[in-house]
C-alpha cells in the first residue's frame, strides 16, 4: 500500500469481522502504531501508562461499529480534540497504517466495512481540528478513490447510469458527499 513502513504480518484474511479477529486487527494495529516513528511518539505521549485501557475501548468501538453491537460509549471528536501536535500527516499516516493492516486481515467484503467507517471519521476529525475550509490531502483522497466504488456521475454521457441508481460523485462511498474541499474542486 505504502512503501515507507513495513507491511503487515502476513495472516489468514477473514471472511467476516468477529469479536475475535477485531481483537487481533486493534491489538495489530496499534503494535504498528507504537512502533511508527512519525505516530509512535504522538500516541505514546498521550497513552503512556494506559494502554491497557485504551485498547479493549478501542476493540469495542470497532465491534460496535462493524458488528452493530452498540456497546461504546465515548464522543470520538471530544476525545481527540485535546490531542497536541497533531496534523495532517498524523492522519494521512494513521490511515495508511489501518488500512493497510485492515486489508492483511480481512477479505475485500469484509475490510470495506472497517475502511468506510475509518475514511469517515478522519475526515469528521479533521474537519473539526482542522476547520471547514481544510483541503483533503492528496494522499487521502487517493485513498478514498481506491476504497470507494467507481459509480457513474449522472452529468458524465459517457458513462452508464441506471435508473434509481446511486447518484452519487465518483470516488464517494457514502450516502452523502464528505464535506470539506477535495484538491479537485
Amino acid at each position: 500500500m505504502n512503501p515507507s513502513f513495513p507491511a503487515a504480518p502476513v495472516v489468514e484474511r477473514a471472511a467476516e469481522p468477529t469479536e475475535a479477529n477485531i481483537r487481533e486487527l486493534v491489538y495489530g494495529f496499534y503494535d504498528r502504531v507504537r512502533a511508527d516513528p512519525l505516530l509512535g511518539p504522538v500516541f505514546e505521549a498521550t497513552l503512556a501508562g494506559r494502554w491497557d485501557d485504551h485498547l479493549p475501548k478501542m476493540c469495542t468501538f470497532w465491534g460496535s461499529l462493524v458488528l452493530g453491537a452498540k456497546q461504546y460509549r465515548g464522543n470520538v471528536q471530544q476525545a481527540h480534540q485535546p490531542l497536541e501536535g497533531v496534523e495532517p500527516q498524523h492522519f494521512s499516516r494513521w490511515l495508511y497504517l489501518f488500512l493497510d493492516t485492515v486489508e492483511s486481515r480481512y477479505q475485500p467484503a469484509a475490510a470495506v466495512r472497517f475502511m468506510e467507517p475509518a475514511l469517515r471519521i478522519a475526515q469528521s476529525l479533521q474537519l473539526s481540528r482542522f476547520g471547514w475550509d481544510y483541503q483533503i490531502p492528496a494522499e487521502q483522497q487517493a485513498l478514498l478513490e481506491r476504497v470507494a466504488p467507481k459509480r457513474p456521475r449522472d452529468d458524465d454521457p459517457h458513462e452508464p447510469h441506471a435508473p434509481g441508481a446511486s447518484t452519487r460523485r465518483r470516488g464517494e462511498p457514502f450516502p452523502t458527499r464528505i464535506i470539506g474541499k477535495a484538491k479537485t474542486d
